[in-house]
């Protein structure tokens, strides 16, 4: 067995207690200690001069004690002037003993480390780390940086020191115990270091490399760390993409008859970024290999008609197909589009959520084993042991990244039974950066429409301060004068869905009083379905003027005549679910308004993020600014959904090292496949099998 696949008690000075701390931290063996790298570092290697000190430095400094005294007033301090040749700063300390204040007599030298603050007498050191020594001379140096480690309750810094202590001892003993998988010629084409010389900078860097490096990223031995990381994830999708190939899955014919009535009957022409999307995804189905591909498009720009002209082709050779959508919401709207569009075709479209109960499930699920039902659109119900298919044949999944990877894996398995795989279609109306997409569907083939509907007009953005609420109220007055209709959006406070909804239901009762000859309803995640269905056929139906809602209308939903769209705290929300919002606006004729009423003071970060939205109405150049400011999870919603998650690479930082990712991944199939399966179980463990959707 290999030495690090040991469990961290194997190490001197960890027990189980410790153990369970650290498996807190995701460290469970030896090879998990190598990779929980410092999150900043500690210069100990050099004495500073006082003089020499400002504030915010984290310093060593040595000198001799002035003079020492207890101040009485607020809380009592212990304070103690300390001097060299070139200044003084004093030391300051809340809590102290009696024992301290003899120690600290004028005369005695210390050597002492903290961080250099402004305080009321000029400079000084608060809870300073100190020791005495016999004089200036006798200060104990470092001669290396000293790591600090992300913590939980219960560990400190020495145990956690110590133990990665002894790990890399091993590592140096036998060089053989941490194997390096990257080929020696592109480590020198990149000029990154050894495995095993990179770990041992990170956690014991000399004190010639520069603490900045070490804190932004850019020193290669964390580029190298970073690479491999990415390089494994990329490794691990494209091995499921090539196991994928070698399956077989069921023959659909392109350009049929019913095609061609289908596209006759819609009221629309299909723009051309949409025709070129449905020729790739005929060419896919034409193949005995599974479809495996993910459209992107921007809010509005017709994925859904590209989804149900698939859902055809699978009709059409005898094949069943599933929709699945992430809300109830979503799955009704995709209910009344399929409906009207094979309201032509002798196929039954049947709908299935949790909601579903008794003889109405039953004859649903009945529909779908027998056969009788072609198209089922439901949520995650779908996944459930009871659904059974007769011919499953298309699996459409919309707003994919809202799905926990199991759940896309469990809907797969369902046509198990015919020995063939479903084609799977993903859509999403979140544009993705390049760069993500590059990684996280490395599985995938891509299309993008890029292309809006003729005649949609950009949506005008303004971003307003929360002191001018009055003024809003008064434009949403004249706008529902012109017999138009708005959305009044509340965003999440603390990803509390309960308080969200009881902050809409004040919201709503505050705009009745506010706007008596205005109709306003409410509509919150916490309703039931039948009753966020009547409020929504409500408002389609222009019984109702402003609609006050939590983000639950953030995807699919489409009123037309709504063109003003009011999106309180926006600073609470990232790019990509802002200009999903506002995607539910600028649908029809007339022109579009989505206001940002934001609570002051904002920070920089939200400033700016509020800036790229008022002058873009593009998604993917939103979506690569947002992961600019807040990095990759956050842009995917990935948080929540077991999505990758990485122990060092950081897209952000990192996004420069992802074209060689991509070329390199070829030459690991071609010249060293033996190396792919040990890197993938280094960075994923057994977390693999979530990249087989």
């Amino acid at each position: 067995m290999n030495i690090l696949k040991q469990p961290v008690t194997t190490l001197t000075g960890i027990g189980a207690q410790t153990a369970n701390r650290l498996e807190k931290l995701g460290v469970r063996q030896l090879q998990d200690l190598l990779f929980h790298l410092p999150h900043r570092y500690e210069d100990r290697t050099r004495v500073y001069p006082i003089g020499s000190l400002t504030v915010g430095m984290t310093v060593l400094v040595c000198g001799k004690v002035e003079f020492t005294d207890i101040l009485p007033r607020g809380r009592k301090s212990l304070v103690c002037k300390i001097s060299d040749d070139t200044g003084s700063v004093s030391l300051k300390f809340f809590h102290f003993t009696a024992n301290q204040n003899n120690t600290l007599k004028p005369g005695v030298w210390l050597s002492v480390f903290a961080e250099v603050r402004y305080g009321f007498a000029g400079l000084e050191m608060v809870h300073p780390e100190y020791k005495v020594i016999a004089n200036p001379d006798a200060a104990m140096t470092e001669n290396r940086l000293t790591p600090v480690y992300p913590l939980t309750e219960g560990l400190n810094q020495t145990v956690i020191r110590k133990a990665v202590r002894q790990v890399l001892q091993l590592c140096s003993h036998d060089a053989n115990v941490l194997a390096d998988w990257i080929p020696e010629a592109i480590l020198q084409q990149y000029q990154y270091p050894t495995l095993v010389d990179a770990i041992q900078t990170l956690h014991a860097p000399e004190e010639s490399v520069s603490i900045d490096a070490l804190q932004n990223g850019s020193v290669p031995a964390l580029k190298r760390l970073a690479f491999e990381e990415l390089l494994a994830h990329h490794l691990s999708l494209r091995t499921i993409k090539n196991k994928a190939r070698a399956w077989q899955a069921p023959v659909f014919q392109g350009a049929i008859p019913e095609t061609g009535h289908f596209l006759r009957a819609l009221p629309f022409k299909l723009t051309g970024a949409q025709q070129r999307v449905i020729a790739e995804i005929e060419a896919d189905c034409q193949k005995a290999q599974p479809m495996m591909r993910l459209v992107q498009g921007d809010v509005g720009s017709g994925k859904t008609i590209v989804a149900a002209y698939a859902a055809l082709l699978a009709l059409a050779a005898g094949y069943q197909v599933a929709v699945m959508a992430p809300t109830e919401l979503l799955a009704e709207q995709h209910l009344r589009n399929f409906s009207a569009w094979f309201a032509g075709f002798e196929t039954n479209v049947v709908f299935l959520t949790g909601q579903l109960k008794g003889s109405q499930r039953k004859q649903a699920l009945q529909a779908l084993a027998d056969g009788v039902a072609g198209i089922v659109i439901g949520t995650h119900a779908l996944f459930q042991d009871s659904v059974q298919f007769h011919r499953l044949g298309l699996v459409i999944i919309d707003e994919q990244h809202r799905f926990g990877v199991h759940q896309r894996l469990a809907l797969r398995e369902k046509a198990q039974q015919t020995e063939l795989r479903p084609h799977q279609l993903v859509m999403t109306a979140t544009p993705i950066p390049r760069t993500l997409a590059m990684l996280q569907y490395a599985d995938l083939d891509i299309s993008i429409i890029d292309e809006l509907p003729p005649g949609r007009k950009p949506i005008v953005t303004s971003v307003i301060p929360g002191e001018r609420r009055a003024d809003v109220i008064d434009r949403i007055n004249g706008w529902v004068s012109k017999k138009r209709q708005v959305y009044w959006v509340c965003t999440l406070i603390e990803e509390s869905e309960a308080l969200q909804c009881q902050a809409a239901e004040k919201t709503a009762e505050f705009l009745t009083t506010a706007l008596p000859s205005v109709r306003v309803a409410l509509i919150h995640g916490r309703m039931k379905a039948a009753d966020k269905d009547a409020v929504m056929q409500a408002f389609k139906n222009h019984l109702i003027d402003l609609l006050v809602a939590t983000t639950v209308i953030e995807v699919g939903v489409d009123v037309p005549n709504a063109g003003l769209m009011v999106i309180e705290n926006p600073e609470r929300l990232g790019l990509s679910q802002l200009h999903q919002l506002r995607g539910r606006v600028g649908r029809g004729e007339g022109d579009s308004y989505c206001l940002l009423l934001y609570q002051a003071p904002l920070s920089d970060t939200a400033r700016q993020r509020l800036g790229i939205l008022r002058d873009s109405n593009d998604g993917f150049v939103i979506a690569e600014k947002d992961l600019q400011l807040r990095g990759a999870g956050d842009v995917m919603g990935t948080r929540q959904t077991g999505h990758m998650q990485f122990k060092i690479a950081d897209l952000a930082r990192d996004a420069d090292l992802l074209e060689a990712v991509q070329q390199i991944s070829d030459t690991f199939f071609t010249e060293s496949p033996h190396a792919i399966q040990p890197l993938c179980d280094r960075w994923l463990g057994t977390s693999t099998v979530y990249a087989e959707v």
